[in-house]
């Protein structure tokens, strides 16, 4: 069997843009951030829309972390989600933790904001601070609602 160059360069390319793809999606996915390099925070939101496993957890705009699990708590009818943030950024205890939004047509992202305290969130701790999803379509229901009432 004789190969021609031009099989060759292109099936490799094809293995390196498959090989790029896998690689792209653990990273966006958060599984590249699951080994010994990150560290567990739970965190208890009444909302959680736009957010999903792989969304990125955000301090001061940069990314240092990820969501790695997402459930509703049956008791409290909240959702909990587990962040897994780089070992290399310490929280302190009295932080908190809000559902933001890039912009109108951006994606939502989990963003902190660090408290005062000396005490840092140990690994498997809790952020109880917590600020849920605001839905863009209530915003504009309440306020085509409140300008609509009085047409003298």
């Amino acid at each position: 069997m004789s190969y021609k160059p031009t099989e060759v360069l292109v099936g490799a390319l094809v293995l390196v843009a498959a090989v790029g793809f896998v690689l792209f999606a653990g990273q966006k996915t958060g599984f590249a951030s699951r080994g010994s390099d990150s560290y567990p925070l739970h965190a208890s939101f009444r909302s959680l829309d736009g957010v999903s496993v792989g969304t990125e957890v955000r301090l001061a705009g940069v990314r240092v972390g990820s969501v790695t699990d997402m459930r509703l708590n049956p008791e409290t009818y909240r959702a909990d989600a587990t962040l897994s943030l780089r070992k290399s950024v310490r929280i302190p205890d009295d932080s908190a933790a809000a559902v933001a939004s890039e912009g109108l047509l951006g994606g939502n992202f989990v963003e902190l904001s660090p408290g005062a305290s000396f005490d840092y969130l140990e690994p498997g701790g809790e952020i109880v601070d917590t600020q849920g999803s605001v839905s863009l379509i209530s915003l504009l229901l309440k306020f085509v609602s409140a300008s609509g009432g009085d047409d003298r």
